[in-house]
């Protein structure tokens, strides 16, 4: 069965806990879109994982963790991760694998990211991870990708080109003194010597997985209403974090999916700006915020608070064709 695991709400559903779940059932587990802007996380006995990029079922030995096409990766970040895991004893030899056509997050955008935020008179309450300007190269066809550390000549040129460009509008519209070619041209060739056994075709991988029978789960990022079409734009990510998302950023044709299982809370959080109907007031969501452990996995940044929201769960169910949800944290409302 293949299944694809989306959030129901604006992200931190609880996502983490049912992958970890559904990893125990399947033999690939895939991240299809987003970056290092959400984390997952996972405690294992006494010890708790923080996911931002690798699939959080590489914990469950045998278990081949693909990230899709469909996410942008930051190779520093990722490295870490891999490092925490060969501290914690994990082996992911030969079950871990990046998608070619997977897009880079570059130094620049991060700085990129994080001025224009500090430009904007309302604040989108972007993460500062460079998710957005990474995703407006892929859509812009100047992207770097994940292949391409493996050729230095084609990532000599694609950053070349883009350097040319990004230093005139940090320098003329930022005061920023731009990024220097050499150093970030050997900074990404050493990572593509670090990366480049992981990197294949995991479209090809997880649709001959389909035809031997393998059970897959599509790992979603962040949740319905933080999706670049049809969330609360524009205080939303760069990607698309519905069920669809999943297709795209696999190479997964919808026909083959069998099953939509959403995640939402017993109440309503959310991160950042943009509208939130059912909102407590600011004792009451400093309360919950407090009972519920609220704080961002990947920033830390203190979660709004609010009541649960039927008319957004019914949204979600009919965006994403739901078929089975998962409420969490209901007990954090017991007592």
């Amino acid at each position: 069965m293949n299944i694809v695991l989306v959030g129901a709400q604006w992200g931190d559903e609880g996502k983490g806990k049912i992958i970890d779940i559904l990893s125990r059932k399947v033999d690939y587990i895939a991240r299809y879109q987003g970056g290092n802007n959400a984390g997952h996380t996972v405690v294992v006995g006494r010890k708790e994982y923080i996911f931002h990029l690798i699939p959080s079922g590489i914990l469950h030995p045998g278990k081949v963790c693909c990230i899709g096409n469909g996410v942008v990766i930051d190779p520093e970040v990722l490295l870490a991760e891999l490092s925490g895991l060969r501290k914690s004893g994990i082996d992911f030899s030969g079950r871990f694998k990046i998608s070619s056509l997977a897009h880079l997050i570059m130094p620049y955008h991060k700085n990129l990211d994080q001025l224009r935020e500090g430009k904007r008179k309302n604040k989108i309450g972007t993460t500062g991870r460079g998710i957005g300007p990474c995703y407006a190269d892929k859509i812009n066809r100047c992207g770097i990708r994940m292949i391409d550390l493996l050729n230095p000549d084609v990532l000599r040129d694609k950053l070349e080109d883009n350097l040319k460009e990004k230093n005139e509008v940090f320098r003329k519209v930022y005061r920023h003194p731009g990024f220097s070619f050499n150093k970030i041209y050997r900074q990404y060739l050493d990572y593509g010597k670090l990366l480049g056994g992981y990197i294949c075709d995991t479209h090809l991988l997880l649709n001959k997985a389909i035809e031997d029978k393998k059970d897959i789960l599509l790992e979603g990022a962040q949740g319905t209403f933080l999706d670049i079409d049809f969330g609360t734009y524009p205080f939303v990510t760069s990607s698309s974090a519905t069920s669809g998302g999943a297709c795209t950023g696999t190479g997964i044709s919808p026909v083959k999916i069998d099953k939509v299982v959403g995640v939402c809370k017993a109440y309503t959080t959310r991160v950042g700006e943009g509208p939130f109907p059912t909102e407590f007031s600011t004792n009451f969501c400093k309360f919950m915020r407090d009972k519920g452990n609220e704080f961002g996995a990947t920033t830390g940044r203190p979660r709004r608070c609010g009541w649960f929201d039927a008319v957004m769960s019914r949204a979600s169910v009919i965006l994403n064709g739901i078929g089975e949800l998962a409420i969490m944290k209901m007990d954090v409302l017991d007592g």
